[in-house]
């Protein structure tokens, strides 16, 4: 069944990756950066120079015979090399790639245990000043976007009271409590609007849940309420916010590439935006593409755990 399952999305990849080159490929025709230029910056070349250029790195060849190029490459395990420096851009994204699933996976801890807590709260206490209070902060936190949130929190904790760096990225080889410092800020500016919106979906989930015959069944028959949520009600619960968690993660990973940005670390939002500046195709299309398979991996994991809580997606599925 499981087998199944990733057959089918293994296959269901080829278009998607086809389609994922072609969108990029599309949209970077409209930028107005000649690679050429960019590439030769403020050097005295002359325009046949340029040109030759153009020639041996098939900047002048079709649209599609570019696409076709690049998806071979693809096949091969390859994704092209950068313009300006001949680096492999395979290189480049493994160089980047681990920061970038630092920063998701720890802003992703942070929201879910986040979000279980005050979910489970704000469901047993439904209607009560803390339902109320943790209304309030989730409603602030799924209205607050992430890059605004980061704004606050380096003005408060890294500006005003200097306790986290604003702009420093430490390996955790070198020292574990200091990359654990330089990561906390860009967690939490990713992490508050999903755990915001996981608590909601956790408190509706749970609400549900307690209404049900068999809860007030067992609470009847003297089972203590901690039982019977810890038990019963966790589980049939977290199955509904399971299936939102996948969504969610692509979005952690999206804004983990904007948040690389406004913290200045070398992760995949910087390959992206120097490829978008300098119009390299190629790096844009790695990342792109490594971002999305990224998500499609996410996924596939989010739709098993899925399966193995849920009996009747198995039954389904089969």
């Amino acid at each position: 069944m499981v087998l199944r399952l990733l057959g089918r999305r293994v296959i269901s990849l080829v278009p998607l990756v086809l389609g994922i080159i072609l969108f990029v490929f599309t949209v970077m025709q409209f930028s107005k950066t000649d690679p050429a230029v960019a590439v030769f910056a403020d050097a005295p070349v002359s325009a046949d120079q340029l040109e030759q250029f153009r020639q041996e790195h098939g900047l002048n060849d079709p649209f599609f015979i570019k696409y076709f190029v690049f998806v071979g490459l693809v096949i091969q395990g390859q994704l092209g090399k950068s313009l300006a420096t001949g680096e492999s851009v395979v290189n480049m994204i493994s160089t980047a790639l681990p920061l970038t699933l630092q920063l998701t996976f720890l802003g992703l801890i942070i929201a879910l245990s986040a979000a279980f807590i005050l979910g489970t709260v704000s469901a047993i206490y439904r209607d009560r000043w803390p339902d109320q209070l943790i209304r309030i902060i989730t409603l602030l936190g799924v209205a607050a976007p992430s890059f605004w949130i980061a704004l606050l929190l380096v003005q408060w904790l890294a500006i005003d009271n200097p306790i986290f760096p604003s702009s420093r990225y430490i390996n955790p080889g070198d020292s574990f409590s200091g990359w654990l410092q330089s990561m906390t800020l860009p967690a939490l500016s990713l992490a508050f609007p999903i755990a915001a919106q996981m608590t909601r979906i956790i408190r509706t989930s749970m609400v549900e849940e307690l209404d049900r015959d068999y809860v007030r069944t067992a609470r009847g028959g003297g089972l203590h309420p901690v039982v019977v949520v810890g038990r019963n009600v966790l589980r049939n619960a977290l199955i509904n916010p399971l299936n939102v968690l996948g969504l969610r993660v692509g979005y952690l990973m999206g804004g983990a590439v904007v948040i690389e940005q406004m913290f200045n670390l070398p992760g995949m939002g910087q390959v992206m935006i120097e490829g978008v500046k300098n119009n390299e195709p190629a790096i844009v299309q790695g990342a792109v593409l490594t971002i999305a398979l990224g998500f499609v991996v996410i996924n596939l994991i989010v739709d098993i755990l899925s399966m193995i809580a849920n009996p009747k997606l198995r039954s389904h599925t089969a």
